[in-house]
């Protein structure tokens, strides 16, 4: 049985969602305090974590954040009253899965809770057989393009001698644009390939992951080397002219 944990300051909500998730076979536990809802997340395995942005003792935002800084990788999903994107952009860039604006529908929590834990289950046997390949031919081990060096099998990324620290999904998009250097990749497309459209038409967290990772690889972030802007239709990533 699934266990899924619900932090939020409203008990209607905790209620309504609980007795749906209940019916379909899941294990819930709620809190109705941030901290508490903290603490319980770090001490018990969930398979699902809902989580209000606005919570006593301890917000939304930073309960993800410290919950990705321990490593604990359970799906999220961000409740907020708020329909704001900046939000929306902070907080999956935090590490959130998906992210709905009260009021919403029991059957659509469900429905992306669902979608996201096959996605999830299908990206844990992907990168199981990333691994697999990649320890067993070697030549596939080392991605390098100019002073960039990937190890796919250890989901490292190594810049002019130093190892930097990048997001899952900055390094699936990394990853995707090394694979198809040269080529000129459209907002959607990186969209539709890197987050499989849970958040179609909203392209402005590609750019927010692009500025990311621009400051990461790029000497200069106003002249970048690698990932050039195509203006009017995307992005490209594109080894230094020597």
């Amino acid at each position: 049985m699934k266990k899924v944990l619900i932090v939020d300051d409203e008990q209607s909500i905790l209620t309504l969602l609980a007795f749906n998730l209940e019916k379909e076979g899941y294990q819930v536990d709620t809190a109705l305090d941030g901290l508490e809802g903290y603490e319980m997340a770090v001490a018990h395995p969930y398979d699902f974590i809902i989580l209000d942005l606005m919570l006593p003792s301890m917000g939304g935002m930073d309960i993800c954040k410290k919950l990705r800084q321990e490593k604990i990788e359970a799906p999220i999903m961000m409740l907020t009253a708020k329909d704001d994107e900046l939000e929306k952009i902070i907080g999956l860039e935090l590490g959130a899965d998906d992210y709905m604006t009260k009021p919403f529908s029991p059957r659509e929590v469900l429905a992306r809770m669902k979608a996201i834990m096959r996605r999830m289950s299908s990206k844990s046997k992907a990168e199981e057989a990333l691994k697999e390949s990649a320890s067993t031919a070697e030549q596939d081990e080392l991605i390098k393009v100019g002073d960039i060096q990937i190890d796919p099998s250890q989901y490292e990324v190594i810049v002019r001698g130093e190892k930097i620290d990048v997001t899952p999904k900055e390094f699936e998009l990394l990853m995707y644009m090394i694979k198809r250097i040269n080529r000129i990749l459209s907002r959607e497309q990186l969209l539709d390939a890197i987050w499989n459209f849970d958040y179609a038409g909203e392209t402005r967290i590609v750019d927010v992951h692009i500025s990311h990772l621009r400051e990461k690889i790029e000497v200069d972030t106003k002249n970048p080397v690698y990932i050039r802007t195509v203006r009017g239709f995307g992005y490209k990533f594109e080894a230094p002219k020597k």
